[in-house]
């Protein structure tokens, strides 16, 4: 009597038990694949259970995660920081959204007789990518590759109100540096500001809280996760009515994001 052939069902690997992962590189990626859109916040018990790790040896790399920026911690648990944000606007390729948006800034700076900007995040930075606007613009002591605080500035309240609020919290504690007298003072400020923001379709304002005259609007540039760059408006406060440019300014965010990611479809700002 022959015994019936039988299917193998797999081995250990196959169900999903691969080996524990032994060099620190790879210990650090599993811990960072255990956190999804879902489950932004994970408990140290959580860790272990999705990445094999002792307990033990997981609490010691998470507290250098959290030196080195990659995670943060809170009542909540663990989150992911502000590194992983940083490396991820890097790699979205600044130059393609630079090749896609420049021409439609531009064409709103003529338009409008307004200077515009783009810029990414870095940190509790923004960097300008691009500059537009001509005479109004050479005005203006912005140029390409230069750093502002984030919170000071309208494209960066715009991105930063498109990240986890509990992520922004990490970043921004206590007292915040002053541009000027109308800079928001405080991490507290912050966080309603954002909530503002996020209430208004996305669109963020500096109204004179940067340099001293000048106003600027701006919008987020974003997928499906958070923004990859902002675009704003900016000029003397008497050429500036934020109620006059919000549309104009939603409207060229809605075409930007379009043509930079075209099979989302739709228009979203905020």
């Amino acid at each position: 009597m022959t015994t019936p052939a039988t299917v193998d069902t797999g081995t250990a690997e196959h169900r999903g038990t691969s080996p524990a992962p032994s060099s620190m590189i790879e210990r650090m990626t599993v811990i960072l694949d255990a956190f999804d859109p879902h489950t932004p916040s994970l408990s140290l018990l959580d860790l272990a259970d999705r990445t094999g790790l002792p307990r033990s040896t997981l609490h010691r790399i998470l507290d250098q995660m959290i030196r080195l920026r990659w995670l943060t911690h809170s009542t909540g648990g663990y989150r992911l920081g502000m590194r992983p944000l940083e490396l991820g606007g890097r790699a979205a390729g600044h130059n393609e959204v630079r090749d896609i948006v420049t021409p439609l800034l531009h064409e709103m700076c003529r338009r409008t007789g307004l200077a515009g900007h783009l810029a990414v995040l870095d940190g509790r930075e923004v960097v300008f990518l691009d500059k537009a606007g001509g005479r109004p613009a050479a005005r203006l002591p912005t140029r390409l590759g230069a750093r502002l605080p984030a919170h000071t500035t309208a494209v960066g309240k715009a991105i930063l109100a498109t990240l986890e609020p509990g992520l922004v919290d990490s970043a921004y504690r206590g007292a915040l540096p002053l541009s000027t007298a109308r800079s928001l003072r405080t991490a507290a400020d912050l966080r309603q500001e954002l909530a503002r923001i996020r209430g208004r379709e996305g669109l963020a304002v500096d109204n004179e809280e940067t340099l001293s005259g000048i106003r600027c609007i701006a919008a987020p540039l974003r997928g499906c996760g958070p923004a990859t760059a902002a675009l704003s408006l900016c000029g003397d406060q008497q050429a500036v009515d934020f109620k006059e440019l919000a549309p104009l300014v939603h409207d060229l965010a809605g075409e930007a994001r379009r043509a930079l990611f075209p099979r989302l479809g739709g228009h979203r700002t905020g």
